[in-house]
């Protein structure tokens, strides 16, 4: 049967025109949008690719005005880069020339940003090594978490959300490994070495969720801080609220700000990961120890399936040498540690 015959008439490349009884418009409209050209064919996925890494590239600079969408995105943003294997499969299976181009855009982009964290950064050396934990007050084994912080080895240990029922046991069955403690509030911190100069860290909260102590390492003081700042949450009608958060941060910023000591150590759950802008009191100020010393991203949460690392080891006057994050305890928060060398 001719093309004649069947109704259906070819263009000049071979691919079908669209049906007679289409109208004119929306039959040109039909054709455009399913192209068959090398070069027209996966438009959209193109366009995706292309949105993709906007959000990529222009992060900083999405308003937090609006349900602070800003630090919502930022807190999940190496996820982003999912969208490309996802739109590399459709691209080849659309066979496009021009979402295969366009998906170059976001990956460079992605690997500009995070590239540096998949790479082993860690080395020798090191003669502090420091570790924080949220045990999570409905701990259902706080004696299982105590011990499997001991195994870990640290010579300095800060616990995050304390609760008051359970921070005696704690002391007890930390007592032997670390004969220097003081609990301020919901936080607590364990040493090896002696503690100096003890204090609470007013972060605008009404109760007491950040401490300060001198420890006598054997190279010399180090501050340490440890804070737990508020939790943030996602909500329909008023989209990423963490302005409680974001105030305590820049309370615990000022405090560090003012710190005497030359090498300060920074430990706890700060709700937020270093690519939120609303941290950037502290984090303009300390080195995160994945960033320089990691191996990988250092998701620290949620214990079962982390997508954030909100649980952070950051430095100032100190040399990281390595960080990394200690299996599943009985929190819904993993352990975070790091090797230092204390100048």
């Amino acid at each position: 049967m001719t093309q004649a015959q069947s109704g259906t008439d070819a263009t000049t490349d071979g691919s079908p025109m669209p049906p007679r009884n289409a109208s004119g418009a929306r039959a040109r409209f039909r054709h455009w949008w399913q192209p068959d050209g090398m070069w027209r064919r996966g438009i959209l996925l193109a366009v995706v690719a292309v949105l993709v890494a906007v959000l990529l590239l222009v992060h900083a600079d999405l308003p937090n005005r609006i349900g602070n969408l800003g630090s919502l995105l930022e807190t999940f943003l190496p996820w982003i880069g999912l969208a490309v294997p996802v739109l590399l499969v459709a691209a080849v299976l659309r066979r496009s020339t021009t979402a295969l181009i366009a998906l170059l855009l976001p990956s460079l982009i992605w690997l500009n940003l995070f590239g540096g964290l998949v790479t082993d950064k860690s080395s020798s050396g090191g003669d502090l090594t420091v570790l924080t934990h949220n045990v999570n007050a409905d701990n259902p084994d706080p004696d299982g978490t105590a011990k499997d912080v001991i195994a870990a080895g640290a010579d300095i240990v800060a616990l995050e959300e304390l609760a008051e029922s359970q921070a005696p046991r704690y002391a007890r069955d930390l007592a032997a490994a670390y004969p220097y403690h003081s609990v301020q509030g919901t936080v607590g911190l364990w040493s090896r070495y002696p503690l100096s100069g003890v204090r609470t860290v007013d972060i605008k909260m009404g109760w007491t969720r950040a401490m300060r102590a001198a420890v006598k390492t054997p190279d010399g003081q180090v501050a340490v801080y440890v804070a737990h700042l508020p939790s943030v949450r996602v909500k329909f009608n008023a989209g990423f609220t963490a302005g409680q958060r974001d105030n305590a941060a820049d309370a615990l910023g000022q405090a560090i700000a003012g710190e005497n000591l030359h090498s300060v150590v920074l430990l706890g759950d700060l709700n937020g990961t270093m690519n939120d802008r609303a941290l950037a009191s502290v984090t303009s100020q300390m080195r995160s120890t994945q960033g320089a010393a990691g191996n990988g991203f250092g998701f620290s949460w949620p214990a079962s399936f982390p997508m954030a690392r909100i649980d952070q080891i950051m430095v100032k006057g100190i040399e990281p040498k390595a960080s990394w994050t200690l299996p599943k305890t009985g929190s819904d928060h993993l352990p975070v540690a790091a090797r230092l060398q204390v100048p």
